[in-house]
């Protein structure tokens, strides 16, 4: 059996509006830049040993058509005025061959800077738990980084979010992935 393990992550995000749902995922899609691969969504492990790159030098790695291994949050409406996140968070050990977490959030009525900080704060407690490092989950996102900092266990959390306001007319869609490479 092979073990497909990605070498490199990078994080993307996008949105779109159109009078159809599913053409504004895919307007979605092409901001982000992944709209010509063909994506497989995975659950959220960040693998042992992977390193995260920029959106610029993973763009470059993709091929058309390639079957493209990500995690990916979505989120749609078509509520007028409706506000929508979509956002990636990602908590990276400081043990390079331990594996780490990724976590997928979407959300309504959540600012951007709100829907990242939960799926930060997310990814980081699930690696937090599986390290045996005891965090008060309902302390605040600075409060728990610093624990996380001070275990010497967590080396880094990341997010990255996409949200908007729902136009008018038609569909609004925004979605955020972790992109593997190989």
């Amino acid at each position: 059996m092979i073990n497909f393990v990605p070498k490199k992550m990078f994080l993307t995000k996008g949105v779109g509006s159109h009078k159809e749902e599913l053409h504004s995922f895919e307007l979605a899609l092409r901001d982000a830049g992944i709209e010509k691969c063909n994506l497989v969504q995975v659950s959220s492990i960040f693998p042992p040993g992977c390193k995260i790159i920029s959106r610029n030098q993973g763009m470059k790695e993709l091929k058309p058509g390639a079957i493209t291994y990500c995690v990916m949050s979505r989120c749609c409406s078509n509520e007028p005025r409706r506000l929508i996140a979509a956002s990636i968070g990602c908590a990276i050990p400081a043990d390079k061959s331990m594996y780490g977490y990724i976590s997928e959030h979407h959300s309504f009525g959540q600012t951007s800077k709100q829907a990242g900080e939960y799926a930060e704060d997310l990814a980081a407690a699930m690696l937090a738990s599986t390290l045996g490092i005891d965090v008060d989950i309902d302390a605040a996102w600075n409060e728990k980084e610093e624990t996380y900092k001070i275990s010497g266990k967590i080396v880094k959390t990341t997010e990255t979010t996409q949200s908007a306001i729902v136009k008018d007319k038609g569909y609004t869609s925004v979605m955020a992935a972790a992109v593997f490479l190989f």
